[in-house]
């Protein structure tokens, strides 16, 4: 089904729904979390100009985009890596699957992907999704690169943040390294201080990337070998 343009799907009942599930949800991610036996290696360190992204491509930039530049606070390049062994699949299926249908990644219980514009099943440039989180976090979100084995999103007006997301699978050594790479900002003060001062939005984002991860290593009929790495970068802001 062709979506031609950008909603907010689904009616009342389908809302109350989702409003409704968010809780127990919540309650079950934050439980494996507590008792996950996958290791989670975390490191922070201070980056530098070169770690910024690229500029959005003028194709897709309009005034619906929220760019690095237009967020609040420090911006953060953050990398979240597991190495997948035994997986029958090459890099490409392994983000083609993903890409088609990112809610076979992402765990429904802490988001809900909804393509709001493009074909179903298939990822193109210039596609649309309205992620659905807990609380009044819904994240719209612009698909702005597609390669043989990745995909970036930029952010859009209304979302949590401020930046840009890549998606990315490669063979390495006899294995698959999948990889989730954000460049990100506070969309505006009150995300800064839920985000950067109180750390809830950043601790539900974080659980959410580990899970997809996991999730998508267990889709691609693989183990995770040595846990999942999240590794953050602090960069400077031009003055």
């Amino acid at each position: 089904m062709l979506i031609r343009r950008r909603r907010r799907p689904g009616g009342p009942v389908h809302r109350l729904g989702i409003a409704l599930r968010w809780p127990l949800g919540l309650a079950r991610v934050s439980w494996r979390y507590m008792w996950r036996v996958t290791a989670v290696h975390r490191s922070e360190a201070d980056g530098g100009p070169a770690d910024a992204p690229d500029p959005v491509p003028p194709d897709v930039l309009d005034d619906d985009v929220q760019r690095v530049e237009d967020g609040v606070g420090p911006l953060l390049k953050r990398r979240y890596s597991v190495r997948i062994e035994g997986s029958p699949l090459p890099p490409d299926q392994v983000i083609g699957r993903f890409s088609g249908d990112p809610n076979c990644g992402a765990p429904s219980e802490v988001a809900v992907f909804e393509k709001v514009r493009g074909q179903d099943g298939r990822l193109h440039v210039g596609d649309e999704f309205l992620i659905r989180m807990p609380g009044p976090w819904d994240g719209p979100v612009r698909v702005i690169g597609t390669g043989p084995a990745s995909f970036r999103l930029a952010t859009l007006r209304g979302h949590l943040e401020a930046g840009q997301i890549e998606f990315r699978c490669r063979a390495d050594d006899g294995a698959l390294l999948f990889e989730i790479e954000s460049w990100a900002r506070s969309g505006d003060r009150l995300s800064d201080l839920l985000y950067t001062r109180l750390r809830l939005a950043k601790e539900i984002q974080l659980n959410l990337w580990v899970e997809t991860c996991l999730r998508l290593t267990r889709d691609a009929g693989g183990r995770p070998r040595g846990g999942v790495h999240v590794d953050t970068l602090r960069i400077p802001l031009p003055t």
